[in-house]
């Protein structure tokens, strides 16, 4: 008896798609901002850093890099030490070469006799210094400038100036900086307790400082990895001013 064959159709789902969802716009990731504080401490205003600046990511084999070159370049060799043939004397041989039973030497200014010269010594004509190219220097204080800003050690200030060098009156706005959160070190921190910049030279406010041994006066254009690096605060002074300084270098 034959048996018949008997076919299945199989049921074909259609796919229904998803209705379209709009994605809105995402938040503009480099608008960064930052409170601007009076002289005497008090919030006056909000401004916007530039994320080339002050949003870098942490890179820490160009910062080491650039900081290494920098001292190394700042290095000057004082020590030197002279050879045998440098130092007064020991011309003529102490003694015979054969027939004395004593050993044979050529000089008494030998690295081994009292008064000779001296043997892998240091020396002042030694070349430490290191090439930087710009553009690394550069990135690396803002590399630095943006984690100082992330962990919250950057103060901006609207205004600071002094009419005469007065040492009085930097202490009271530093008083008056050390109340706001996270700055309380700059009357405690015996040394590099704060570096200020400000955005033009002013030798009355650098006066004013200068008897504070923890803390520096800098004008911005003049920032460097090292110089920031050293110290545990930094302050800038004009934040317009300083933010047009640091871009300029870029």
């Amino acid at each position: 008896m034959a048996t018949k064959k008997v076919s299945i159709k199989k049921k074909v789902t259609k796919k229904v798609s998803a209705p379209r969802v709009k994605v809105a716009p995402k938040a503009d990731a480099s608008a960064l901002t930052a409170d601007v504080y009076t002289a005497l401490g008090k919030k006056h205003s909000t401004t916007t850093l530039p994320e080339s600046v002050f949003g870098l990511p942490w890179n820490g084999s160009l910062v080491q890099q650039v900081v290494v070159g920098m001292e190394a370049n700042a290095r000057t060799p004082v020590a030197h030490t002279k050879t045998r043939g440098e130092v007064r004397g020991g011309g003529k041989k102490p003694w015979k070469q054969k027939g004395t039973g004593r050993a044979r030497h050529g000089s008494t200014r030998s690295p081994i006799w009292v008064g000779g010269g001296v043997a892998h010594g240091p020396r002042n004509d030694k070349d430490y210094s290191k090439k930087i190219n710009r553009k690394m220097r550069v990135k690396a204080l803002y590399t630095v400038l943006s984690r100082k800003v992330k962990d919250g050690e950057v103060l901006f200030v609207d205004s600071l100036s002094f009419s005469a060098p007065k040492t009085s009156e930097a202490k009271k706005s530093l008083s008056a900086f050390a109340g706001i959160k996270g700055f309380e070190l700059l009357t405690t921190k015996g040394k590099n307790a704060a570096l200020i910049a400000l955005a033009q030279k002013d030798m009355a406010t650098m006066k004013s400082f200068r008897n504070f041994g923890n803390v520096t006066v800098v004008e911005t254009k003049d920032l460097n990895p090292v110089v920031v690096l050293k110290h545990a605060r930094v302050i800038f002074i004009n934040p317009e001013g300083a933010i047009a300084a640091l871009t300029a270098r870029s």
